[in-house]
């Protein structure tokens, strides 16, 4: 029988991207600067990332600051709608206006994102082969941390809605033969000075 080990899955959300999201702004480039000096001590041995500039440019900023692990691009670390929920699914409540905000995203996010999701769990989720832990870094976006953080919990497929992450938070998640997926860390903005923390969050939710 094949022998398993934990993995520890870091989760960021890219620094914060210009108005275009072309590129990262300077408080962007700031962030992600500062979440590689964060990673330093860690014992990490891949980056992962999505396909877009501002991932691609977070993640190019983190692994200076980790020498020698390398930086993988990933389409399923990208950015789309996860999951689509059904108006049964959702409270009562909500369920229209739920429903009409991710109707307004365009369909090249919309249809290829449950498939995409699917294999984002199967690629970085779940416990490795061999007998030594795993580290991974997974530079990504808002939705895609939703979603993999309510995969942990083990909670209904549409409540990705509502988990906000901040640019450049870090989240860590742990999956250990035979255990439940662990949150052991979750938006968590300590590495960043006051003025950095709390970008790309509903304002409503800032605390």
């Amino acid at each position: 029988m094949t022998a398993t080990a934990a993995r520890y899955l870091y989760v960021t959300r890219h620094g914060e991207a210009s108005e275009d999201e072309t590129t990262l702004t300077e408080a962007g480039r700031r962030q992600a600067a500062l979440l590689g000096e964060r990673l330093r001590g860690a014992p990490i041995t891949a980056i992962h990332h999505g396909p877009l500039p501002r991932a691609e440019q977070t993640a190019r900023l983190v692994g200076e600051r980790l020498p020698g692990v390398p930086l993988l691009w990933s389409e399923p670390a990208g950015d789309y709608i996860p999951y689509l929920p059904s108006r049964e699914e959702l409270p009562a409540e909500s369920a229209d206006r739920t429903l009409a905000r991710l109707a307004e995203f365009p369909a090249a996010e919309r249809e290829p994102g449950p498939g995409l999701a699917e294999e984002a769990l199967a690629r970085f989720t779940g416990t490795v082969e061999g007998d030594e832990p795993r580290h991974e870094l997974l530079v990504t976006h808002n939705f895609l941390v939703g979603w993999l953080v309510r995969d942990a919990l083990d909670a209904p497929d549409w409540r990705w809605l509502g988990l906000h992450h901040a640019n450049a938070g870090l989240t860590v998640i742990r999956y250990s033969p035979g255990r439940p997926a662990a949150l052991l860390l979750f938006n968590d903005t300590g590495h960043l000075p006051a003025e950095l923390r709390w970008t790309g969050f509903p304002s409503e939710e800032r605390i």
